[in-house]
């Protein structure tokens, strides 16, 4: 019995946390910290999660550029009045369904690739929100939106409690519901699936959909953690979402995906920027061990138990 294909990002967390624990005083007491950061980076990676699973190394690089837009326009329209939240959560949210929407038309209507159509999306996006920033004067973040993103209940963070959910939605409707099965079966063999009577079109763009929606709630998240916007407030998720995607197990060719592996994915990689940091490691030196863990990471979950079976496995 082949071991799951999140294993691997579970124990590097494990050893990253010990190594943390022996480098820096008080590291093993450390990990809550260290799970609600990364709380923040798994609910983007939920959402890039299927589209990941559409498979042809699809992913969506428009993720950052829909959390600082989402960020700027949640703390503008909510103005720190919680009878407004529902408004500029309601903006956020439609603006990265909408998003969603433009990338998913781009790919199955126009044939665009897509990290070429996403990125692009995003350059739009970029300029939107420097033009955006020249107006915005709010700094102001609703208090009931600062106690999820950073309050607690009997003594756990609320943002993991609805971290949680999102997961378990996730996990629901890519291995319940006849779409997410469908989406799984795109990944694997379009072909395949379209000659089973899949509709390649709608059931591909819900995942940029649903991306989208989830980029741009951890923006209105990420605005109450920071206590505002700024620009390049998502730059840091545009490869760690898709790292933290495929490092937790999913496939990158399609066809298959895990929630679980996301959540741990994320885990991991925000636990290997902890302990160089702990360990004050030059920050052009913390990228090169941060891409070769994600390197060695996949080597391991993806290369040595397909030794044999052609490049990419089977």
């Amino acid at each position: 019995m082949s071991a799951p294909p999140w294993i691997w990002a579970l124990l590097g967390s494990i050893g990253l946390w010990v190594l943390l624990g022996l480098y820096t005083p008080g590291g093993l007491g450390s990990l809550a910290g260290v799970v609600v950061s990364a709380a923040f980076l798994a609910v983007v990676a939920l959402g890039q999660t299927f589209v990941v699973a559409t498979g042809n190394g699809a992913v969506d690089l428009s993720v950052p550029s829909i959390i600082t837009l989402s960020a700027f326009i949640a703390t503008q329209t909510i103005a720190g009045m919680d009878e407004r939240l529902p408004l500029g959560l309601g903006l956020a949210l439609g603006i990265g369904a909408g998003v969603g929407l433009v990338n998913a038309l781009a790919v199955t209507w126009l044939g665009i690739p897509p990290i070429i159509a996403t990125l692009a999306v995003g350059y739009i996006l970029t300029s939107a929100t420097l033009v955006y920033n020249r107006s915005f004067t709010t700094f102001t973040i609703s208090p009931l939106l600062t106690f999820v993103a950073s309050g607690r209940v009997l003594g756990v963070p609320v943002i993991l409690v609805l971290l949680l959910i999102l997961a378990l939605m996730a996990a629901y409707a890519l291995n319940r519901t006849v779409w997410g099965r469908q989406l799984l079966a795109a990944g694997q063999n379009p072909q395949a699936a379209h000659l089973a009577g899949v509709r390649l079109g709608p059931t591909l763009s819900g995942a940029y959909v649903v991306s989208g929606l989830l980029a741009a709630l951890a923006g209105v998240l990420l605005s109450a953690r920071v206590g505002g916007a700024f620009l390049d407030l998502g730059a840091p998720y545009l490869l760690q979402s898709v790292g933290a995607v495929v490092v937790g197990g999913t496939s990158i060719l399609g066809g298959r995906a895990t929630m679980l592996g996301s959540l741990l994915g994320s885990l991991f990689l925000v636990m290997a920027v902890t302990t160089m940091q702990a360990l004050r490691l030059p920050s052009g030196l913390q990228d090169v061990v941060q891409g070769g863990l994600i390197v060695l990471v996949l080597a391991l979950a993806v290369g040595l138990p397909h030794r044999g079976r052609g490049q990419f496995g089977s």
